[in-house]
């Protein structure tokens, strides 16, 4: 449960691994990097989020690097952030001492963050400072595959064997013997390290105090956009800042999650690459981040999806953050992966996939775009329309749906449902600003299609729609998305009766949902998974929108619950334990907690007026 003043518990590892828990996010817009409750750094891609890891301790702890600030002998400790930052504090108690470690990626000072532009330092920042006692504080600096250094103005000159494009710099206030280095402090020393790259700083000032402190002003300075008076509000503000961490702040895009390879469930191997922008996870970020008052991100990340688009030709699913196509999945056999959950994967094998919702993804951020302001050139109008036409060939053929099955392609309902959005914001488009196209054919298309969908995926014997549109009664939870897309009114009977199928048959207990039952819907891959966290904020939201507001407050509620002392939430969750699994923290899964609390707020306002 997220906590904001925690108490010291005992550092705990599995196979030698921290929980996902026990883990906090740091980002500048340009990478992150995720620090232990044991003051590691297990997590570090350089110089950008889809680039090589420097660290990669989380997917082998022999093997894959890590750069650790802690005191020996360590007995417990403790996390939390500044207040409305990205400045994560440590808290760790030794048998002589405590110590507080700050963190952060520094950003550089008096940045608007809400410009849609660079505001990184390429530099990491990590300030420990002795609060009580004595202390013998270790840093060790192990990149993966090792490294060489040597004597460099304040610091060190640090060449990582693997990574000779690399050229870091770590300066600290004291003098540092190699990489890996003691200090013996007392109440009050402290141990400054700041590890740069791309650039040295010969004759920079040093001054961490400077650097942190004007890295948490322009968070705080953020988050005075924020707009949000809702349930779980601690909770929601922290989500905002989690998805700004996933933000390509230069390009726009939004990486699914910082990481790869993280196994869904422990031991499997459904481990995959989510250091890439989805155009579903773009489109649904704006829904949520332009209800919260930050309309410079939506439109930023609005922007990149036509840009992309434009720039690739043709509809993919997901991009590199910069618009390019996503390296071909490779598995990377020196690592053993998270918990030895082998195989380590880069690259995404599911770009090239055919997945028909990216038609009405597309549009629908065209259609916002217009709505807040924007405009579209006739070029770009030429290759909408082309969408709209592709839309409405499409919908019934076979894909591999959004949770991206690699099995034998089937017709999704899921998949119909958003060439039914493409279709209905194509007519929209049209009608709205008199364009050339066939927007009487787009907009009778869209009212059959729905209708459609309505009777084709029905199954009467289940009473419910099915994951498929041939019906068959198999479920799936993505059909709770179908009224967040306006397809389906959440109200609408065969739409309640599919939420309380979806409620009882999906359950993985306590709330939590599995996507689908494998057994019903095999997707081609050997083992089952944990429950997909986002599903259960879209029963929420169905809830809410069927007026079940008391039922949509409590689940509501036990899902906040889960999130770790941090704030942070994974992509799924084992419901025999409660435990994250998949890659984290999730973009989608904090996504969901805004988009519900605003849902939320708005129906119990409703409700009093």
């Amino acid at each position: 449960m997220h906590d904001p003043d925690p108490p010291f518990r005992p550092v705990r590892r599995q196979d030698g691994y921290l929980p996902l828990e026990d883990l906090g996010l740091i980002g500048d817009g340009t990478t992150a990097a995720l620090v232990g409750l044991d003051g590691s750094i297990s997590w570090m891609c350089l110089p950008r989020f889809d680039a090589e890891p420097l660290f990669c301790g989380l997917l082998d702890h022999a093997r894959g690097g890590h750069f650790t600030l802690a005191p020996e002998d360590l007995v417990e400790a403790r996390q939390r952030y500044e207040p409305d930052t990205g400045v994560l504090t440590t808290e760790l108690r030794s048998p002589t001492g405590l110590v507080r470690v700050s963190d952060a990626l520094a950003v550089r000072s008096g940045a608007d963050l809400a410009d849609d532009a660079p505001a990184d330092r390429a530099e990491l920042v990590r300030s420990a400072v002795v609060l009580a006692g004595d202390v013998r504080l270790r840093a060790d600096l192990e990149p993966r595959g090792g490294g060489q250094a040597r004597a460099l103005f304040s610091g060190l000159e640090v060449r990582p064997s693997r990574r000779p494009d690399l050229r870091l710099h770590l300066r600290s206030n004291r003098p540092l013997s190699g990489l890996c280095s003691t200090h013996d402090l007392q109440q009050g020393d402290r141990l400054d390290l700041v590890l740069s790259w791309g650039r040295f700083h010969r004759h920079h000032r040093f001054d961490t105090d400077a650097m942190l402190r004007g890295t948490a002003d322009a968070w705080r300075r953020w988050m005075t956009h924020m707009d949000y008076s809702g349930p779980e509000e601690p909770l929601v503000r922290r989500a905002a800042i989690t998805l700004k961490m996933c933000d390509d702040w230069a390009n726009g895009s939004l990486v699914a999650a910082p990481t790869s390879s993280l196994p869904a469930p422990i031991g499997g191997i459904r481990n995959w690459d989510y250091r890439y922008a989805w155009i579903r996870d773009a489109a649904y970020a704006v829904f949520a981040l332009r209800r919260i008052g930050f309309r410079g991100e939506a439109d930023a990340f609005l922007g990149w999806v036509l840009d992309a688009f434009e720039y690739s030709g043709r509809p993919r699913i997901m991009y590199g953050l910069n618009g390019t196509p996503v390296p071909d999945e490779a598995e990377d056999g020196e690592l053993e992966g998270y918990r030895r959950s082998a195989p380590v994967r880069w690259g995404n094998g599911a770009t090239d996939q055919r997945q028909h919702d990216v038609y009405g993804e597309i549009l629908d951020c065209a259609d916002q775009w217009l709505l807040s302001g924007g405009e579209i050139q006739p070029a770009l109008w030429t290759s909408l329309a082309g969408l709209a036409d592709a839309a409405g060939q499409a919908w019934h053929l076979p894909d591999q749906g959004i949770w991206e099955v690699r099995s034998e392609g089937r017709a999704f309902t899921y998949s119909a449902g958003m060439c039914q959005v493409a279709l209905d914001r194509a007519a929209a488009i049209g009608e709205r600003l008199s364009l050339p196209g066939r927007i009487a054919e787009w907009r009778d298309s869209a009212d059959r299609l729905r209708r459609l969908i309505l009777e084709q995926s029905w199954d009467e014997d289940a009473q419910t729609l099915s994951a498929h549109l041939d019906g068959g009664g198999a479920l799936d939870a993505s059909l709770l998305a179908l009224p967040l897309r306006r397809v389906v009114p959440a109200d609408h009977p065969r739409m309640v009766a599919t939420t309380t199928a979806i409620a009882e048959r999906l359950s993985a207990g306590d709330g939590l949902l599995y996507r689908y039952l494998h057994t019903e819907s095999p997707d081609g891959l050997a083992g089952d998974e944990g429950a997909f966290v986002l599903c259960s904020f879209w029963l929420v939201d169905n809830l809410i929108g069927q007026g079940r507001i008391e039922e949509a407050t409590e689940l509501y509620a036990s899902l906040c619950a889960r999130a770790s002392p941090l704030g942070l939430l994974s992509e799924q969750i084992d419901p025999s334990t409660g435990a994250f699994i998949g890659n984290f923290p999730q973009a989608f899964s904090h996504i969901g907690i805004i988009a519900s609390g605003v849902n939320l707020a708005r129906a119990k306002a409703g409700a009093r007026t």
